[in-house]
């Protein structure tokens, strides 16, 4: 058994599909779960549909879905799939931007935001079928269950192990395939869940954990795993082996490869990952296992949209007594996480991703006891086993609002 995930670079296009059909059909005789992305940027598409939708523009954000329905359906008609199999979807999301919002903006973020795996899945499933490649087409939400933290759900694993023996193995028994999607669940009253972005490798790492694989594939358009992203840093180069430990460090940091809880279900089993290209599958790629690591180059992680957080106590008590506690617990019941912190004796700041109702949520429950300030447009760059030059290179042409630095890692905030 193996799992492979193709994320929306991957079937961002009709001959991109078609190349997809290709590596699956040299895989065929062999049992493989496939977990498939939404198409290109379908799913940046459907979040301006919802903040249309969310700010009371009903119009506008039915204008913007008819967009997608046309790309899918177009999708349909290139790759000769019956177009009539998507109508429920459709509707689906119809139905609900007819109302009004009542709920609070992840909610309904989810229940949009989903339909784009499910429209890819409904395609690419019918479209292997055609070219002779058997498969079982599965909606996720009927076997990954989740808690209701919409936009960052965490996963019932006793009842989603549960699901997986009683409906996910069985089918193994009439198909070598079954395609499902990622980055997606529900909750026990069958509300539509998402697991945060890029969070289909996630998914496909709890199909492999479940399903004890052999391995899982994450199929990419770049060569595996690079020291740095190739469109923010022209010099990146490809790693060919990485521990589990490296690549967890490297996702806490935002590094775009793999989403952050991917690795901690594989590596309960030992499970290897490889990360490889779609354009060039016979390529080595990336291995991700547990050896210990050596002389790895400097990673360098770009985390683009932050938000700069500034705190200082309105009655200059110290922050440490009792502050702290207050601006933490804000976090927690807003779910919102920083991604770096740094306080003085009056002062606390903090970085966050650009999410501007839980960053206005954070000032307005604060402000009581601090004077806020927010500042927008910032640049988190992270570079680990880094040099004194490099760090220097990158910073050239901006100004550094903050650091942090341990012997293994360096942290700045960056503005333009």
């Amino acid at each position: 058994m193996q799992v492979f995930k193709f994320g929306g670079a991957s079937v961002s296009t009709l001959e991109r599909i078609q190349q997809v059909a290709q590596i699956l059909k040299k895989y065929q005789g062999q049992k493989l779960l496939v977990v498939v992305s939404a198409m290109g940027k379908t799913t940046n598409a459907l979040e301006g549909v919802v903040a249309a939708f969310y700010a009371g523009n009903k119009e506008e954000a039915l204008r913007q879905f008819e967009a997608i329905k046309a790309t899918h359906l177009q999708f349909c008609l290139d790759l000769n799939v019956e177009g009539h199999t998507l109508n429920d979807f459709f509707t689906e999301v119809e139905w609900l931007l007819h109302d009004k919002p009542v709920r609070h903006y992840d909610y309904y973020y989810d229940q949009v935001v989903c339909v784009g795996e499910l429209l890819s899945t409904t395609i690419i499933s019918q479209y292997l079928a055609a070219q002779g490649i058997a498969n079982q087409w599965v909606d996720v939400r009927d076997i990954l269950r989740t808690d209701n933290n919409f936009r960052d759900a965490g996963i019932d694993w006793t009842i989603t192990e549960q699901k997986v023996t009683q409906q996910i193995v069985p089918l193994f028994n009439h198909t070598d395939m079954v395609l499902t999607q990622g980055f997606i669940g529900a909750t026990d009253d069958n509300e539509s869940t998402t697991l945060g972005r890029e969070g289909s490798d996630y998914t496909a790492a709890v199909f492999a954990n479940l399903l004890n694989a052999q391995n899982q594939t994450i199929w990419k358009d770049v060569p595996g795993v690079m020291n740095a992203d190739p469109k923010l840093y022209t010099a990146a180069e490809l790693i060919s082996e990485l521990n589990y430990r490296e690549v967890i460090e490297m996702a806490y940091y935002g590094a775009q490869v793999i989403h952050p809880k991917t690795v901690k279900p594989l590596q309960n089993k030992g499970i290897p990952l490889l990360v490889k290209s779609f354009l060039h599958p016979n390529a080595d790629g990336t291995i991700i296992h547990n050896k210990k690591m050596n002389r790895l180059p400097p990673i360098i992680v770009y985390k683009q949209g932050q938000v700069l957080v500034q705190l200082s106590s309105r009655d200059f008590s110290f922050v440490g007594e009792g502050l702290t506690a207050k601006v933490y617990n804000q976090f927690e019941q807003l779910q919102f996480k920083p991604n770096l912190t740094q306080n003085a004796a009056i002062s606390l700041q903090c970085v966050v991703d650009d999410h501007a109702e839980k960053v206005e949520g954070l000032a307005l429950a604060l402000a009581p006891d601090f004077e806020v300030q927010v500042t927008r447009g910032l640049t988190l760059l992270t570079i680990r086993h880094y040099t004194d030059g490099l760090l220097a290179q990158l910073c050239a042409d901006c100004q550094v609002l903050l650091q942090q630095k341990t012997p293994e890692t360096v942290q700045v905030l960056l503005q333009k």
